[in-house]
C-alpha cells in the first residue's frame, strides 16, 4: 500500500519510515507566525520556556530550550547548513525567527535525503521568512538547484496603510534535486480565457464562429517554393501549398480552410481553444484564494486552493509518482494527488488534522477510499490510547472524537463549558432543522458526576443526545444515571438514549453512537465529490 498518513512529528517520521530517494515531489507549507507583528519575530528571547509544540491551527515556533537544542545539533553537524545557521544567529540574535530556521533546517536536510534525483521540492511561505528560507535551502539543496521563486497573489489589497504597503502575496520556493528533475512542458501553459485576453492575443484571434469560438487566420503557403508535388490550384488560386491536395480538400470540407473573398488566398482557421495556452510565468495571479463561499472550503485557516496544488503536481510529476507533504494540515496536497492518480504520503503532528484528512478523502472519493491507504501512529489498542492520554491529553481528546466522527469545539486551551466536541445531523425532512450531539471526553477515572454534568450540558445546549467518551469502563452508577435521562425520539420513529457512555475499548471494537438515521451527518464541512475527468481519457479525477 503506497498511500500513507502518519501521525507524529515529521522530524521523527521521516528518518524512521521514509526511505532514501523514494519521493518524486515534496510540497510543504510549514506553520509560521505570519499574522503576528513582524517585529515580534525578531525580539530577543531570554530565559527558558516550555518545549516547543505545534498544536492544531497554531504556529508556535519559539526560541526556547527545544529550539536552542535544535540549533546546536544542526551547527555541530557541520557543512553548509551549519555555516548558514551560524550566520543567521550572528545577524539576527536569539529570537523566534532563528528558532523557526533552527527547526526547519534538520527537516529540510531529511527531505533532501528522501527526494529522488528526478524529484523537486516546493516550499510555501510568506515574505516575512522567504528570504531566510531561500538561503537555508541554498545550503541544503545547493544554489545551482534553485528553480523559481513563485509569487502567488493570495488576496487583493484592502484598506490603506500608513507605514507599509499591504502584504497580499505568498512565496513558493522551488528546488530540484538534480538536473535530471522531471519537468512536464505540457503543464506549464495556462489555457486562454476568451474573456481575459491580452491585447496582442486579442488582435490575433479577432474572428469568431457563430458558436462563439475565437480563431485567427494562418498562412497555408509553403515557405519552400521548389515543391512540385505540392503545387496545384485550389479554389482558383495556384500556389506551393503546405499540404497535399487531398489534405487541403478534407480540411476545407471540415470548415478549417476558408476563402474570405473570391480571388483571395485560402487560409487556415486556428482556434484559440486548441492552442497550448499562455506560457506560465513565476507570478501567479489567476488562482484566487479560498473565500468564504468556496465549495472546497473546510474551515482550516491555512487551507490552500486545490488549483494551486494541481498546478504544482502536474508540472513536477506524472501519474504513479509519489507526493509527500510533511505538514499536511487539512490535506489539500493529498486530495489533489489522489484525484490525479499520484501516490501520496502525509504527515501531521495533530490528530485533529488526521481526522480532517480522513473525512475529506471519504467525502471526495467515497467509502472505497478507506481501503487504499493506511494510517500509522494512531493508537490501535487501549494501551496506545492510555499512552497518548498521558503524553498529551488534548491530542487524546482529538483522537477520541475522531473515532466517532466528531469535531472539537476548541482548538486551543480554554473554557469549553463541558463540550469537547459536536456532531450535527438532520433527521427531520420537513422542518430541515439542524440537531446536534454534544460530546465530552474523559481520560481519567470516570465518575457519576461526569454524567450529571453532561446531562446539564445537553439541557443547556438543547442537544438531542449527549455522549461521554471514557478511557475506563463506566461504573454501574454512571449507567443508571444515563438511563434516567430517557430517550430521544426521532421523526423516523426510532428511540435513542439521550445520554450515552462509550468506553475507548468499545470504540476500538467498532461500537458507534446510537443515533437516528440521518440524511446528512455534518461534522467537518464536506469536500466536493471527485468526478472523472473526461478530457484526460484516463482515470484522472477533478473537482467541479
Amino acid at each position: 500500500m503506497n498511500n500513507r498518513l502518519y501521525y507524529g512529528d515529521n522530524l521523527d517520521v521521516l528518518p524512521q519510515h521514509i526511505a532514501d530517494e523514494s519521493v518524486d515531489l515534496i510540497y510543504l507549507d510549514p506553520p509560521f507566525k505570519s499574522e503576528q507583528d513582524y517585529n515580534v519575530l525578531f525580539a530577543e528571547q531570554n530565559g527558558t520556556r516550555s518545549a516547543a509544540q505545534i498544536r492544531a491551527f497554531a504556529d508556535t515556533w519559539q526560541w526556547d530550550q527545544a529550539a536552542a537544542a535544535a540549533y546546536e545539533q544542526v551547527v555541530e553537524a557541520g557543512g553548509r547548513v551549519s555555516l548558514a545557521m551560524q550566520a543567521f544567529r550572528r545577524a539576527l540574535g536569539e529570537n523566534d525567527m532563528v528558532a523557526y530556521l533552527s527547526m526547519m533546517a534538520p527537516r529540510l536536510k531529511d527531505l533532501h535525503r528522501v527526494l529522488k534525483p528526478t524529484g523537486s521540492i516546493y516550499l510555501h511561505c510568506d515574505p516575512t521568512a522567504s528570504h531566510y528560507l531561500r538561503m537555508l535551502m541554498d545550503a541544503v539543496f545547493g544554489p545551482t538547484n534553485f528553480g523559481n521563486e513563485i509569487v502567488w497573489l493570495r488576496t487583493l489589497s484592502k484598506g490603506l496603510t500608513t507605514r507599509r504597503l499591504p502584504r497580499n502575496h505568498d512565496v513558493i520556493l522551488s528546488y530540484q534535486k538534480t538536473e535530471e528533475a522531471k519537468w512536464n512542458k505540457d503543464a506549464v501553459f495556462v489555457p486562454y480565457d476568451p474573456e481575459k485576453l491580452d491585447s496582442r492575443t486579442a488582435r490575433k484571434y479577432c474572428h469568431r464562429d457563430p458558436d462563439g469560438r475565437l480563431y485567427r487566420l494562418d498562412n497555408l503557403i509553403n515557405p519552400n517554393p521548389d515543391r512540385p508535388n505540392l503545387t496545384y490550384e485550389f479554389l482558383g488560386i495556384t500556389r506551393v501549398w503546405r499540404w497535399t491536395n487531398q489534405r487541403m480538400q478534407k480540411a476545407y470540407e471540415e470548415g478549417l480552410v476558408i476563402q474570405t473573398r473570391r480571388g483571395a488566398v485560402p487560409q487556415l482557421k486556428r482556434y484559440l481553444d486548441e492552442q497550448r495556452g499562455r506560457p506560465l510565468g513565476d507570478v501567479w495571479t489567476d488562482i484566487p484564494p479560498i473565500n468564504s463561499q468556496a465549495a472546497e472550503r473546510l474551515g482550516y485557516p491555512t487551507q490552500k486552493p486545490e488549483r494551486l496544488l494541481e498546478r504544482i503536481i502536474r508540472v513536477a510529476t506524472t501519474e504513479g509518482d509519489l507526493v509527500l507533504d510533511p505538514f499536511c494540515g487539512c490535506g489539500t496536497a493529498i486530495a489533489v494527488a489522489q484525484r490525479l492518480s499520484r501516490g501520496w504520503i502525509g504527515i501531521d503532528i495533530t490528530h485533529l488534522a488526521i481526522s480532517l484528512i480522513k473525512h475529506r478523502l471519504h467525502s471526495a472519493f467515497g467509502d472505497g477510499i478507506s481501503g487504499t491507504y493506511e494510517v500509522i501512529g494512531e493508537p490501535v489498542d487501549l494501551h496506545g490510547a492510555r499512552a497518548l492520554a498521558e503524553e498529551d491529553p488534548y491530542q487524546f481528546q482529538w483522537w477520541a472524537l475522531g473515532l466517532v466522527g466528531a469535531r472539537p469545539v476548541e482548538q486551543k486551551k480554554g473554557a469549553d463549558r463541558g463540550v469537547d466536541g459536536r456532531l450535527f445531523f438532520h433527521d427531520d425532512v420537513e422542518s430541515q432543522q439542524t440537531k446536534q450531539i454534544v460530546l465530552s471526553v474523559k481520560g481519567g477515572k470516570p465518575q457519576v458526576a461526569h454524567m450529571r454534568d453532561l446531562r446539564g450540558v445537553v439541557e443547556r445546549e438543547k442537544a438531542a443526545i449527549g455522549v461521554l467518551i471514557t478511557m475506563q469502563a463506566p461504573t454501574q452508577n454512571m449507567r443508571t444515571e444515563a438511563a434516567s435521562a430517557g430517550f430521544y425520539e426521532s421523526p423516523w420513529g426510532t428511540r435513542h438514549p439521550r445520554l450515552q457512555i462509550l468506553a475507548v475499548q468499545e470504540l476500538l471494537d467498532g461500537k458507534k453512537i446510537d443515533m437516528p438515521p440521518s440524511r446528512d451527518l455534518r461534522t467537518f464541512k464536506k469536500a466536493p465529490k471527485a468526478k472523472p475527468n473526461p478530457s484526460s481519457g484516463t482515470k484522472n479525477l477533478f473537482l467541479f
